[in-house]
């Protein structure tokens, strides 16, 4: 059976990638990633994708006169590499819905919060102040409005008195890491079907989504 090809998105350090990277070396993995695109020059996430022998491409989003003529790039490279599915991870940009007409239902994106809770920048400061007792991250479904769409997963964690933003950031990151992955697996295994606006898991693993780790 053919792996699902991915199109990872980035533009920063590219944890959520790596994240990705490990999962699709295992032989047993039902994806694989097709090739890793930047709209930011010289960043991490780059040099992770390199590492793992994968094919990169850095597109500036500065030199375009306009976001529909960035994203007509970007969708003439990911054609280029046979791609099924569009990964968001950590890529700073608002996609506009003449990109989404290329992709439909073929994008996704992590969030570091439980959705539709604080979407957005500065997640974690606004969870703090908010006085949250949980917080934690979701994979979904793209749409043109900013971190909206059906839900696939989602993982919380505790929010300790002891909290600040980048303790509490460091413990979310590490659910981002468990789910982004799982989700791919999910789709790649067509377990994953929508109904309207929301999206339904075939025969989820009760161990896969226990969604709450008490641990931290």
């Amino acid at each position: 059976m053919a792996r699902l090809r991915l199109g990872v998105m980035i533009s920063g350090r590219g944890s959520n990638l790596q994240a990705l990277i490990d999962a699709c070396q295992g032989l047993a993995f039902p994806a694989e990633i097709a090739c890793v695109i930047s709209n930011v020059r010289g960043v991490y996430g780059i040099e992770r994708a390199r590492a793992a022998g994968l094919p990169t491409v850095v597109i500036p989003h500065k030199g375009y006169p306009s976001r529909e003529a960035f994203e007509a790039d970007l969708t003439r490279v990911l054609y280029a590499h046979g791609v099924d599915l569009v990964c968001n991870a950590g890529f700073m940009r608002i996609l506009t819905p003449s990109f989404f007409e290329h992709w439909p239902d073929r994008v996704i994106n992590i969030h570091p919060s439980l959705l539709p809770a604080f979407p957005g920048l500065k997640t974690h400061e606004r969870v703090l102040a908010a006085g949250c007792r949980f917080t934690g991250c979701t994979v979904h479904f793209s749409r043109p409005e900013v971190d909206a769409g059906p839900i696939i997963v989602q993982a919380a964690v505790p929010v300790l008195q002891s909290d600040t933003p980048e303790t509490l950031a460091a413990r979310v990151l590490a659910e981002e890491h468990r789910i982004y992955p799982m989700a791919v697996r999910w789709l790649a295994e067509g377990r994953v079907q929508l109904d309207g606006e929301r999206a339904i898991v075939a025969e989820p693993d009760i161990a896969e989504t226990a969604l709450i780790n008490p641990a931290g």
